[in-house]
């Protein structure tokens, strides 16, 4: 792709932020749509973002389990940004609204207590800039009409990153082994999914030391402080005003989101 596409791409994904309107999938309007077309694509409407006034609080990392690289076609994980207004308190009412088409997925979030910058970040680093680890509940969303989505498509578009719900029972990460802790997930008290931590790439610390390394080699450091959701422990489920979800870890205790159909927010963000 050449820039003038590029930027034209980023523009449409911005637009259906703001209009709530969805857009065809990128590659079938960009025929030469390629990996570091779509990762150009997410840096440039994050950058316009941020410097519009937004910060940066973390990174997602997404397609981490077998099946969704085999239903995409892909070897490997792809990742995102997260902003600060994608952060919303536990409890408090999310706008459904604010979104196109939300779903939602339990994940354990990591903290980090110094910076990470790859590549050649190994395990034992990982664990060591880890500062405590949180439940937590992504909403994913996806600004391409239907989840059409292919790797191209989902990595231009954030990682199809929405929001954050993170727990309030930090843990410290020599008390549990993440690859064994388990998940339940629940929607309005019925039973909507399970999994372990297992599920994502064999443990979430693999999934942070392939995020530091990929980023690495792109320039970006992560930094202390910042959040990182390493991917899901189950399928994601889809959201609808009045629903109310809890995602309850074993040894990390539980984070619950709550959805309303009301847009306002000066209450419920962080």
């Amino acid at each position: 792709m050449d820039t003038h596409s590029r930027s034209e791409a980023a523009s449409e994904l911005l637009a259906a932020y703001d209009s709530r309107e969805p857009i065809a999938p990128l590659t079938s309007t960009y025929d030469d749509l390629a990996l570091e077309d779509a990762y150009a694509i997410q840096l440039q409407q994050i950058q316009e973002l941020t410097s519009a006034g937004r910060t940066v609080k973390g990174h997602k990392v997404g397609l981490t389990s077998a099946a969704m690289q085999k239903m995409l076609g892909v070897k490997e994980p792809d990742y995102g940004h997260l902003l600060d207004d994608f952060f919303y308190l536990e409890h408090m009412p999310i706008p459904v609204d604010r979104f196109i088409q939300p779903r939602v997925e339990p994940e354990v979030a990591f903290v980090l207590k110094k910076p990470l910058r790859g590549p050649g970040v190994t395990v034992h680093e990982a664990i060591a800039a880890i500062d405590f680890v949180l439940p937590a509940l992504e909403l994913v969303d996806s600004r391409i009409r239907d989840w059409k989505i292919g790797l191209f498509d989902t990595i231009a578009d954030n990682a199809s990153s929405g929001a954050v719900v993170l727990g309030s029972t930090p843990t410290d990460l020599r008390e549990v082994d993440l690859r064994l802790t388990g998940a339940t997930l629940h929607r309005n008290g019925q039973v909507v999914g399970t999994g372990a931590g297992g599920a994502v790439l064999g443990s979430p610390i693999n999934s942070l030391v392939w995020l530091a390394n990929t980023v690495g080699a792109r320039g970006i450091t992560l930094e202390a402080g910042h959040v990182v959701l390493p991917g899901a422990v189950c399928a994601m489920v889809p959201v609808a005003a009045g629903d109310t979800f809890t995602a309850t870890f074993a040894g990390l205790g539980s984070v619950t989101a709550r959805f309303s159909s009301a847009s306002s927010t000066s209450s419920s963000k962080e």
